[in-house]
C-alpha cells in the first residue's frame, strides 16, 4: 500500500475500534451503578435483618464494583490512546491531500538575512519545514529548523550516517505513530521546562536532610513516635506523650524545610502537566531498538548506567507530585505520622545531585529523536524519491536527471541539469515560464541532500559546497532602506559568504530588479564579470536577452552574447520557452538557448481587450 492507503486503512480500523470501546464504556457505567445500587441493598438488609449472608453479598457487590472500574480505566486510558494515534493518521492523510495546516509553519525561523531559506521557501505557511514538520516538543522544532537552515557544508560522512538514521526510522511505522501521539495536547515547550530546571539548579538547598545523620535521626524519630503511640493505647504510658512528640516533630519539620519546599514547588512545578509525556517517550526511545549509528548514540544518552534518564524523570515526577498533594490539612498529618517533608527534600537533593547536570542533555536527546521522526514521516510520505549520490571533491559538482519541485508532486515537469565547478548559468524565459521554480528545485533538493533526506529526482550527484541565493530581495521602509539598496546589501553579503568558503553555488533571480533596463544590463555584467574571479559556481534567471544569445533578424541565426563570449567558455545559457498562439502553451522544459517569446505584452493586450470591451 502506498502511505494514503495505509493511513485511510487504519482510520477505519482504529474507529471500529472505538466504537466498540465506546459501547463497552457505556455498559461498564451501568454495570458500576448497577452494583453500587445492589451492595447498598445488602447493607441495608443487613442493618435491618443482621443477615451474615447479606454482608458478604455487598462486599463480593463492592469487590465487583472496585474491579469494574479497574477495568473501565483501562479502557479509558486505550481509548485515549487510539484516539490520538487516529489522529496522527488522520493529519497524515489532510497532509497528503495538500493541508498543512495541521501542522506548524515556523514562521519564526523566518529570517530575510538568511544565505538561503528565504529564497528557498524552507520556513513560512506552505513551506518545506510545514510539510515535513512532525516534531511534538519545541526543542524538536529547533532541531529540525536548525538542520535545515545549516550553513556548514556538512562531511559526508555526517550525511550517510543521518540517513541511515532516517531510512531506518521510515521502516518503523509503528514506532513514529505512537511517538508522534505523545504529541495530542498541547506541545512540549522545551525552553520552559530548561528554564524551570534551570532554576531549580541555581536553588540554594541545605543539604541537611540529605545527610545520613538526619536520615538516621528521621526514622528514629518515627520509630519512637509508634512506639509511644502502641504504649499509650496498649501500654501505661499516658497518651499526651505521643501527642508531644507529634507536636515537636511537626514543628522541627516545618522550621527546617517548610519554606525550602515552598521554593522547590515554585520551581518545578510549570514541569510537571508533561512529566509523563517525557517519561513514555523516553521509554518508547530506549526500547527501540535501534540499530543506526545515530539512533543508538541517541538511546546511549538516554539509557546510560541502567536508563538513569528514565529514572529521573520518573523521580522527578514522584517528587512534584508529593509536592502537588501537599496541603494546609495535609502537611501537619503526613509529617506527623512519617515526616513527608524532610523525605520529599531529601528525595529532591538526592534527585539533585546524581541527575541535574545531565538532565539538559537527555531533554537534548529526546528532541534530536523528534526530529529524526519528523524525517522519517516525510521520507515515508514520499516513496518516489530517491538518495542523492555524495560525491567526494573540492569542486562543485550538481548533476539532475529527473529534477522537479518538491511542492508540485505528480503534476511536476521534470528536467535535466548538470552544473560544472565556476561556471555560469544564464537562463531566460517569459513570466511564468518555469525559471523560479526551476531555481528553487535545484536550491531545495541540495538543502534536502545534506540534510540526508532523499531527493525529488530520478537522480542526483552531488559534491558538498556552501550554498547562496538573493531572489526574494525586499525594503526595509522602516529603516529607510529601498529596494535596490536592499538588493545591493544583499549581494554585498553574496560576497563577503563567499569569500569565507572555498566554493560557493550562487542561485540569482534577476540581478539588480530595482534600476532601469540598461543601468541592470550593464550592472549584471559587471557583477557577473567581478565575481568570476572569486571560487564562485553561478545560476542566474533573468528577463534580460542580451545577458544570453541575441536572434539576428535577417538570417533567423544566433550570434554570441557579451557574456558568452568571454575567452573561459564559462558562461552557458538555457531557457524556458513558450509557444504563442491564440493561447500561450508553457512548457516547463528547459532547453540550450536564449528564449525567443515573452508573454508580457501579449497577456496585457488580453487584459485590456477585455476589459475595454
Amino acid at each position: 500500500m502506498n502511505p494514503k492507503e495505509l493511513y485511510t486503512e487504519r482510520i477505519k480500523t482504529l474507529t471500529d475500534e472505538i466504537i466498540q470501546l465506546n459501547k463497552h464504556n457505556r455498559l461498564v457505567v451501568i454495570l458500576e451503578l448497577s452494583t453500587i445500587a445492589l451492595a447498598i441493598g445488602c447493607i441495608v438488609a443487613f442493618t435491618m435483618w443482621s443477615s451474615i449472608v447479606a454482608l458478604v453479598v455487598a462486599a463480593l457487590f463492592v469487590a465487583a464494583y472496585v474491579a469494574i472500574r479497574w477495568k473501565d480505566s483501562i479502557n479509558s486510558r486505550l481509548s485515549e490512546q487510539k484516539e490520538s494515534i487516529r489522529s496522527v493518521y488522520q493529519k497524515e492523510v489532510a497532509n497528503l491531500n495538500g493541508d498543512f495546516s495541521e501542522f506548524p509553519s515556523g514562521e519564526q525561523y523566518v529570517d530575510p538575512r538568511h544565505e538561503f531559506t528565504l529564497d528557498l521557501d524552507i520556513f513560512g505557511p506552505q513551506s518545506l519545514f510545514n510539510r515535513m514538520n512532525r516534531t511534538v516538543t519545541t526543542g524538536g522544532s529547533d532541531f529540525l529548523a536548525k538542520e535545515l537552515a545549516e550553513t556548514r557544508v556538512r562531511s559526508i560522512g555526517e550525511i550517510e550516517r543521518r540517513r541511515e538514521a532516517i531510512r531506518e526510522l521510515t521502516e518503523k511505522e509503528s514506532l513514529r505513530t505512537a511517538f508522534l501521539a505523545q504529541g495530542r495536547g498541547k506541545k512540549i515547550n522545551t525552553t520552559a521546562i530548561k528554564e524551570a530546571l534551570h532554576e531549580v539548579q541555581q536553588l540554594h538547598v541545605s543539604h541537611l536532610a540529605a545527610h545520613q545523620l538526619t536520615y538516621i535521626a528521621a526514622v528514629g524519630s518515627i520509630i519512637v513516635f509508634y512506639g509511644l503511640l502502641a504504649g499509650a493505647i496498649f501500654g501505661p504510658l499516658s497518651g499526651s506523650l505521643p501527642m508531644l512528640w507529634v507536636l515537636l516533630q511537626i514543628m522541627v519539620v516545618y522550621l527546617l524545610f517548610g519554606r525550602t519546599l515552598k521554593r522547590i514547588y515554585q520551581s518545578i512545578n510549570i514541569i510537571l502537566p508533561r512529566l509523563g509525556t517525557y517519561v513514555s517517550m523516553i521509554m518508547q526511545i530506549v526500547t527501540s531498538d535501534l540499530k543506526s549509528r545515530e539512533g543508538r548514540d541517541v538511546i546511549g544518552k538516554l539509557s546510560a548506567d541502567e536508563q538513569d534518564a528514565l529514572k529521573s524523570f520518573r523521580l522527578l515526577k514522584g517528587i512534584i507530585s508529593d509536592l502537588d498533594q501537599r496541603n494546609e490539612v495535609w502537611v501537619p498529618i503526613s509529617n506527623a505520622l512519617y515526616l513527608a517533608d524532610y523525605f520529599i527534600v531529601r528525595r529532591f537533593l538526592l534527585w539533585q545531585d546524581r541527575y541535574m547536570m545531565r538532565i539538559e542533555d537527555w531533554i537534548d536527546a529526546v528532541s534530536h529523536f523528534d526530529a529524526l521522526v519528523s524525517m522519517a514521516t516525510f521520507r515515508y510520505n514520499e516513496p518516489e524519491t530517491t538518495d542523492a549520490e555524495l560525491v567526494d571533491t573540492d569542486e562543485v559538482v550538481y548533476e539532475a536527471h529527473g529534477l522537479y519541485h518538491p511542492f508540485l508532486g505528480q503534476k511536476a515537469v521534470r528536467n535535466d541539469f548538470a552544473i560544472s565547478d565556476q561556471h555560469y548559468y544564464i537562463i531566460t524565459g517569459a513570466n511564468m515560464a518555469g525559471k523560479s521554480t526551476f531555481l528553487r528545485s535545484i536550491g531545495i533538493n541540495y538543502v534536502l541532500a545534506c540534510c540526508g533526506m532523499p531527493v525529488f529526482a530520478e537522480r542526483l550527484r552531488v559534491s558538498l559546497f556552501s550554498l547562496f541565493s538573493s531572489m526574494r530581495t525586499t525594503d526595509d521602509l522602516a529603516h529607510g532602506i529601498s529596494y535596490f539598496n536592499a538588493e545591493l546589501l544583499r549581494l554585498q553579503q553574496l560576497i563577503e559568504t563567499c569569500r569565507q568558503n572555498r566554493h560557493t553555488l550562487i542561485i540569482l533571480d534577476e540581478i539588480l530588479k530595482g534600476t532601469n533596463s540598461l543601468d541592470k544590463l550593464n550592472g549584471s555584467r559587471l557583477f557577473l564579470q567581478s565575481i568570476s574571479e572569486l571560487p564562485i559556481t553561478g545560476i542566474i534567471a533573468t528577463h534580460d536577452l542580451e545577458l544570453g544569445l541575441q536572434p539576428i533578424a535577417t538570417s533567423g541565426t544566433q550570434e554570441l552574447s557579451k557574456m558568452e563570449q568571454e575567452p573561459t567558455d564559462r558562461f552557458h545559457n538555457y531557457c524556458f520557452e513558450i509557444q504563442l498562439s491564440d493561447e500561450i502553451t508553457y512548457t516547463y522544459r528547459l532547453s540550450e538557448g536564449v528564449a525567443q517569446n515573452q508573454n508580457a505584452t501579449y497577456l496585457l493586450k488580453n487584459i485590456l481587450k477585455t476589459a475595454l470591451e
